[in-house]
């Protein structure tokens, strides 16, 4: 890991985080809030959904509960006064930003045939123009921390002609995630900001996998947000920037061996690979 500088720890950092009321997002939030960092989180869930446990307010009490210090902002990544909103009240907050974790994101699998338009328009907004949106809007309080970083959770360029021609829609919507998170590495290379991307090797147990991929029988062969949140600690307390990560090799490349912790149904062996990974 070229350049790669542990500090080991996120305390005193301010995170700002989109779409992290649950799953990978909250997970993330939590493993730096056991540090002792600050947590501000973009998401729309002020109320609670009918099949997703979770909102704003109650992911801040856990970020709270687990040592760190929480606001809960209640926006959309597709508005840009939201952002705006949001970017303000944690440097008022917190007196600055120093990470970007770009979470947020749509998923529609459906044929480019069978995907409506609104669909597409909905995964481009959120997922791309959201994550450009989120960390433009960050990249002057970013400038001024020591060590500026920003993480979006998007695979790497995979271009395998299976995966080409699974489903369009949603492979534009994460690699350009992928292209804004290397594109915004080189750009703010001189500033000092880092930038990459994490994706899971398998499957991740979260709510969306269980409603939209397959049910508790999907997320049975997959891993726990866990290993998503301690990998993307490691790539924010370094300095490595231009990457595309998977969260197992992270973890293995900094000396782990056993991730048998990590499976949701205890001595599996047999993961569900993630999307885009062959």
């Amino acid at each position: 890991m070229e350049g790669m500088t542990n500090t080991g720890t996120l305390a005193g950092k301010t995170l700002l985080i989109s779409g992290g009321s649950r799953g990978i997002g909250l997970a993330i939030a939590l493993r730096a809030a056991r540090d002792g960092a600050n947590i501000a989180l973009l998401a729309k869930t002020a109320e609670p959904h009918p099949k997703l446990a979770g909102t704003v307010f109650t992911a801040a009490a856990e970020i709270e509960a687990a040592g760190g210090q929480a606001l809960p902002l209640v926006g959309d990544v597709r508005n840009d006064a939201d952002i705006d909103r949001a970017v303000a009240a944690a440097v008022e907050r917190f007196g600055g930003i120093d990470i970007v974790v770009n979470n947020a994101s749509a998923i529609n699998l459906a044929g480019t045939e069978d995907l409506p338009m609104k669909a597409y328009d909905l995964m481009q907004d959120i997922n791309v123009r959201g994550t450009f949106a989120l960390t433009k809007a960050a990249i002057p309080h970013l400038r001024a921390a020591e060590g500026g970083h920003v993480l979006t959770l998007s695979p790497p360029l995979n271009l395998a002609p299976h995966w080409l021609g699974a489903h369009p829609g949603y492979l534009l919507a994460k690699y350009g995630m992928t292209l804004a998170a290397l594109g915004f590495a080189e750009e703010l290379r001189t500033a000092g900001i880092a930038s990459n991307t994490l994706w899971p090797r398998t499957l991740i147990a979260t709510a969306a996998v269980e409603n939209l991929l397959g049910g508790e029988a999907a997320a049975a062969k997959g891993r726990k947000p866990e290993i998503m949140a301690d990998a993307a600690h490691l790539v924010l307390t370094s300095a490595r920037t231009g990457e595309t990560l998977i969260d197992d090799n992270v973890l293995r490349e900094a000396g782990m061996t056993d991730f048998s912790g990590y499976a949701v149904t205890p001595g599996a062996t047999d993961f569900e690979i993630d999307i885009f990974l062959d």
